[in-house]
């Protein structure tokens, strides 16, 4: 079984991690994982970034550094090393898998859009968009906000939130038939206890590869308790 963590942060990009690129790869080849999705918090979310007036593409060569450097790390430790992106929405979130720098490069419009139409365009432009914790309750969480017509999956395992959480994603997954997906959401590399993630009887060879196997059902979802 080919093991993948599908939500993760690293320093600096997330302002939120507190660990770099190169030790949370270790701790992941450690543990025998084949590949790690890095999603840090996009422009619209806790990116560590002070001067909002920079231009948008530094911003978006920043956002992109550390999946830069994961790549180049990862080829040296024998780990694979994927893009991915967690947007944000007041406290919402959603995992976006399939775009790359170019494509962020390339269209800027997507800061001035309602959340909505960015999904949809993205989706359009041939994304997987998961949306994470959509149960999660917190201080800076005015109110919890749904998007089943904008989504393609939900993260009904997520290994920093409560049980009850989780469960109520899976209803609400299984009531709109959306896909059931797995992540740690790890900000902390080994110090996270509990991981989750997908899996695969093949190994992922590309985010496209990861794509059409997550659509098509050939992955399942797992958790695992780090000793």
């Amino acid at each position: 079984m080919y093991k993948y963590e599908t939500h993760l942060h690293t320093a600096p990009v997330s302002r939120c991690a507190a660990v770099g690129v190169r030790e949370t790869l270790e701790f992941y080849k450690s543990l025998g994982y084949d590949g790690v999705f890095i999603t840090n918090h996009f422009l619209d979310g806790n990116i560590n970034i002070d001067d909002r007036s920079m231009p948008y593409k530094d911003k978006i060569e920043f956002y992109f550094s550390d999946y830069e450097a994961g790549v180049e790390i990862g080829k040296e430790l024998g780990i694979k090393v994927f893009c991915g992106v967690e947007l944000s929405y007041g406290g919402t979130d959603f995992l976006v898998y399939g775009l790359d720098k170019e494509w962020f490069l390339a269209h800027p419009q997507i800061m001035e859009m309602q959340k909505t139409d960015e999904l949809a365009f993205m989706i359009e432009c041939g994304a997987l968009v998961i949306q994470a914790h959509p149960f999660r309750e917190a201080s800076y969480i005015n109110h919890i906000r749904l998007f089943p017509r904008h989504v393609h999956g939900i993260e009904i395992i997520n290994a920093c939130r409560k049980d009850e959480e989780n469960e109520i994603a899976k209803i609400y997954a299984e009531h709109y038939g959306l896909l059931k997906f797995a992540g740690s959401d790890n900000h902390r590399a080994s110090a996270q206890k509990k991981l989750a993630g997908v899996c695969s009887d093949e190994p992922i060879c590309s985010v496209e590869d990861f794509i059409e196997k997550v659509k098509s059902g050939s992955t399942d979802i797992f958790t695992l308790e780090n000793e």
